[in-house]
């Protein structure tokens, strides 16, 4: 493995998702795969992948208390099937968190299971991450009722209207308290794709800040439960991106090590000694270092030599 930074993070991306959605063929498979990795890189490796599997092993554990709890509490009943995998912020990749507005039936499950966890412990801070969950909701159309799988962002978007029957788009977006960019893509999922759940008006392929949508009740599909996938997003653009941003740390502090060491280099000699001290995570580009150096020069972390500039 040539870039040792950059294949962890693809990897951890792809891990993460395996674990989450119930993809992967099961926990001793991926430890197995874990192992290997780690004799062949180092434990710092992998140890943020096994702390990932870990997690889903507690939080198993943790589903059951919950379980538990609300056996024992009868008066706490959400009344819809609830799962909640908690997760340690440290192990897993960055996911972008909003302050979603949930429909009422979902705010009575996030506070009891917000109840239950402070049983557990009163030290940590739970963030919902809405965009990684799922919901089973029935859509009870005219020609028969269909099961459907769709996203968190989904599922609240569609029980809006129960309540409604004709929505805008700036009413959506401001009753879900979501960006531009995610009630476009699931709007778009909603009413431009496969599975037209909502009509939209003006009916073209494109969702536009001035649109309407109504609930179409006249929806039909010949399964009895069908998933809503929400369009793709580009990971692999943000992956590279997050480890472009850490290599540029790492160029500084290897430039600033072996100042440190060296006290007085020449400028061609640091680049090929900090190429060569980086070699073993990530094949460091000249160009990339001459520009570390150039701009550790403007925050005077290094000088250029008087009598050799």
């Amino acid at each position: 493995i040539n870039d040792k930074d950059l294949f962890p993070e693809f990897y951890k991306k792809k891990l993460a998702r395996r674990l989450l959605f119930d993809k992967s063929a099961n926990d001793d498979h991926e430890r197995c795969i874990l192992t290997k990795l780690k004799q062949q890189c180092g434990g710092q490796f992998t140890s943020k992948m096994e702390g990932m599997v870990t997690d889903l092993t507690l939080a198993k554990d943790n589903q059951v208390g919950f379980e538990e709890y609300l056996k024992n509490n009868p008066q706490a009943n959400p009344g819809i099937d609830l799962t909640v995998t908690v997760l340690t912020t440290g192990f897993w990749p960055s996911y972008k968190s909003f302050d979603l507005n949930l429909p009422p039936e979902m705010v009575k499950c996030v506070e009891l299971f917000r109840e239950f966890y402070q049983t557990k412990t009163k030290h940590r801070k739970l963030t919902w991450m809405y965009s990684l969950g799922t919901c089973n909701i029935i859509g009870k159309f005219e020609p028969k009722t269909i099961e459907l799988i769709v996203t968190t962002y989904q599922a609240s978007a569609l029980l809006l209207f129960n309540t409604s029957d004709r929505l805008s788009y700036s009413e959506i977006m401001t009753q879900l308290n979501l960006t531009d960019d995610d009630v476009v893509r699931l709007l778009h999922s909603l009413s431009c794709a496969k599975y037209k759940i909502l009509n939209k008006e003006p009916n073209t392929k494109t969702i536009s800040p001035t649109d309407y949508f109504e609930f179409n009740a006249k929806f039909t599909d010949k399964m009895r439960r069908i998933k809503i996938p929400l369009p793709p997003v580009d990971e692999k653009k943000k992956v590279i991106e997050d480890v472009d941003k850490d290599r540029r740390y790492a160029i500084d502090a290897s430039i600033v090590r072996i100042m440190k060491s060296r006290k007085v280099l020449g400028h061609q000699q640091l680049v090929m000694e900090c190429v060569e001290q980086l070699g073993r995570m990530f094949q460091a580009r000249l160009q990339s270092n001459k520009k570390r150096i150039e701009d550790l020069i403007t925050r005077d972390y290094l000088e250029r030599d008087k009598d050799n500039p």
